[in-house]
């Protein structure tokens, strides 16, 4: 009987070590977040916040019921011409703060279906994925600011 227990045991064990190490998984806070306001029939808008996970990750995607596309993006200086590409991810470095901001990485909602209007909250999922590739989903809703807060410098016009 005592032979048969033992898988029993370490089964029982391994459980039980997994169940710890549940709770250890990546935490990611968010701060600030808010979306850039539209005028009616804008085709894209900007989302910005900051990010801090409590161990080394990165945000992998981000999705919005407001829009047809969501993308990371990084705004660049190139030889004094602003440019911008696509990322697919933002490492997010244990205990530092990651600011997505309109002059640098942010998150771009393009083929909006609808006007964003100043006051409303707009729903943002964020995946962030830890250095073990553990995902963790993060709702957050990020009210809609005035359309000249912290302007984009023309952003709008290059997509």
């Amino acid at each position: 009987m005592r032979n048969s227990a033992q898988p029993f045991k370490r089964t029982l064990a391994a459980l039980a070590l997994i169940g710890l190490a549940l709770p250890a998984m990546a935490d990611t806070s968010v701060k600030d977040a808010w979306v850039r306001a539209t005028v009616p029939h804008q085709q894209s808008t900007g989302a910005f916040m900051t990010l801090t996970a409590s161990s080394d990750s990165k945000l992998v995607d981000v999705q919005s019921p407001v829009a047809e596309i969501v993308q990371v993006h990084q705004m660049t200086m190139d030889n004094d011409v602003m440019g911008m590409k696509q990322v697919h991810s933002v490492d997010l470095p244990a205990g530092k703060a990651v600011s997505l901001d309109p002059n640098g990485y942010h998150v771009m909602l393009m083929k909006l279906k609808q006007q964003i209007k100043e006051g409303e909250q707009v729903p943002l999922t964020l995946v962030i994925e830890d250095a073990k590739g553990q995902k963790q989903t993060l709702e957050v809703q990020a009210p809609v600011r005035a359309l000249n807060a912290e302007a984009m410098h023309g952003h709008e016009h290059m997509h």
